[in-house]
């Protein structure tokens, strides 16, 4: 029988020092997501919001990476209460909700991440009893809320939503907010408005003690973005990796 590794702490490896390293699923595919496990990232997020992943797929998709001993984020497809509580009862430590407006939208995804008397997610942990032991004890404490920054909104109310109680960290998502703010979509920005939004979601997220990651498509931007303050960085999907692990390949065998 297969044992699962112990299961880090998603909240502790936020508190602690140095940048994380976020996988990212937008495939179904369990192989995948045991590679990229098992390949060292700090977490992995499904992305249930634009990638091929629906509900029985990310079943099988936490039970593989509960037994890689990786902690896993799921962002939602919308901030809705029923779709939070769901990824939490099959088995993720942080959700990742998208296109958040304000500090009320930010509570509303708290709350549905919260045992009473602290929030209102309804009592049902499908496989909580398997990761943890008194689980209901120590999910308040452990699950990790986390609001996208992505929307005019969000960004002219930052601080409002950073102030947030049991807020545990915010994500940017580029693509979105470049469009938000009059440019294209799209990563890896080097100009256009959204250069110094990300900056200033950097800069307001450190002075509030409260994380921020942010998705990138190349590790060599990450990095800056670690550099420049966030906490956590993705650095393309499973799938950009594959296909730029393939071009690469592919390139050196033809001498392009």
């Amino acid at each position: 029988m297969l044992a699962a590794m112990p299961t880090p702490s998603l909240r502790a490896r936020l508190a602690g020092p140095g940048p994380l390293a976020l996988g990212w699923l937008t495939s179904p595919d369990p192989l995948v997501a045991e590679a990229i496990a098992r390949a060292g990232f700090d977490a992995v997020a499904l992305d249930m919001q634009h990638g091929a992943i629906d509900e029985a797929d990310a079943l099988r998709l936490l039970q593989v990476l509960t037994l890689a001993g990786v902690p896993a984020v799921v962002r939602v497809a919308w901030n809705q209460p029923h779709l939070v509580m769901k990824a939490l009862d099959l088995g993720a430590w942080g959700v990742i909700a998208p296109m958040l407006e304000g500090p009320e939208d930010a509570e509303r995804l708290v709350a549905a991440c919260r045992y009473p008397p602290q929030g209102g997610r309804s009592y049902g942990p499908t496989r909580g009893a398997a990761l943890a032991h008194r689980y209901a004890a120590r999910a308040n404490d452990e699950v990790v809320p986390i609001a996208m920054i992505e929307t005019r909104g969000a960004l002219e109310r930052l601080d409002e939503i950073l102030a947030v109680d049991g807020l545990g960290a915010v994500f940017v998502g580029p693509a979105d907010l470049s469009q938000a703010l009059g440019g294209p979509p799209g990563a890896d920005f080097e100009d256009g408005p959204v250069v110094a939004a990300i900056a200033h979601v950097a800069e307001r997220s450190r002075a509030a003690g409260v994380p921020a990651g942010i998705y990138n498509r190349s590790a060599a931007y990450a990095r800056r973005m670690a550099a420049s303050g966030y906490r956590f960085v993705a650095m393309g999907s499973a799938l950009d990796l594959v296909a730029g692990g393939a071009a690469a390949a592919l390139g050196e065998l033809r001498g392009d």
